[in-house]
């Protein structure tokens, strides 16, 4: 019996190492954390411009992506981080062409369309007019919180999650459980309970960069505080609330799709302290008529 197991081991590992020898590998597409930029190339008469050097620039990392156009002109940027671009497109023959400062949001599937002129490749065109913001290449339902609307609006408890609820069909649902409750309330989440296009709060997924992180009983993510990390480290999310592709997943019902702040060139950081306190509150009507104190409430967060 220990001869034949010997003899199966040594069988399987050589079928393995001859399945990772003369197997052609396949590449394998991770889900889309980012913005994908596409669009047509064409010259002044709408012919379609084959071989066209796209470069396109983060104008706050100062990382670049280049890609070429195909037989028909097109060019496809797929997963890029959200922020603001330029692009430039280069052809022999052509003059070159730079479209600066195109925004790009977290998920969104962006299209720009070039428009080319003959002439020298030394001679620059800029492009001022703004690129259209619509997405006309999804069909996605969804709506962006920018990173202006993340850091200036005052939030109790300093939960992103809780921004959700500016995107049309998303709503909070008040009355739950408390967190007295212990497990009873972690089975649904600690973090913001979000109904989205009339789901549960189960049936939403919550993604960061990426990576789903609904708790163990697929509720909202956050702490025994019910916050999840903090508006410090959010650059931006969408909430997605129908028609999402399938690489998304694992909901039937919402999609919270965040990403995380990541470096520029410039130096920068953030001091924070969150001070609620009950001298700065009035007593309410009803303890005031009671003669009754105003119950003591501390609360700091920072850093």
């Amino acid at each position: 019996m220990r001869k034949f197991s010997g003899v199966f081991r040594a069988c399987l590992a050589v079928w393995f190492l001859l399945a990772f020898t003369f197997f052609p590998s396949v590449p394998a597409n991770a889900q889309v954390t980012g913005a994908t930029l596409s669009g047509t190339v064409t010259d002044t008469s709408g012919a379609v411009i084959p071989g066209v050097m796209i470069a396109i620039k983060n104008r706050d990392t100062g990382v670049g992506r280049n890609v070429s156009t195909d037989e028909a002109g097109f060019y496809l940027a797929p997963n890029l981080l959200a922020g603001n671009y330029d692009v430039t497109a280069a052809a022999a023959g052509f003059s070159t062409v730079t479209q600066p400062n195109i925004g790009l949001a977290v998920g969104a599937q962006q299209q720009l369309n070039i428009s080319m002129k003959v002439g020298e490749t030394a001679q620059v065109i800029e492009v001022t007019v703004s690129a259209p913001m619509v997405q006309v290449t999804s069909s996605t339902i969804s709506s962006q919180v920018e990173a202006t609307t993340v850091r200036e609006l005052p939030l109790n408890g300093r939960d992103w999650a809780s921004l959700a609820t500016l995107s049309p069909g998303v709503n909070a649902i008040e009355t739950q459980m408390p967190f007295e409750n212990g497990a009873v309330r972690g089975n649904r989440g600690f973090g913001a309970q979000l109904t989205i296009s009339g789901g549960r709060p189960t049936q939403n997924n919550y993604r960061l960069d990426g990576l789903s992180i609904n708790d163990y009983g697929n509720g909202g993510p956050g702490s025994v505080i019910g916050v999840s990390l903090g508006v410090d480290a959010i650059q931006e999310f969408s909430v997605l609330t129908g028609n999402y592709s399938a690489e998304y997943g694992r909901t039937s019902g919402g999609v919270v799709n965040a990403i995380s702040k990541s470096g520029t060139n410039a130096f920068h950081g953030d001091v924070y302290e969150f001070l609620r306190n009950d001298k700065l509150d009035a007593n309410d009507f009803f303890s005031n008529a009671s003669n009754q104190p105003k119950p003591p409430y501390k609360r700091n967060q920072f850093g």
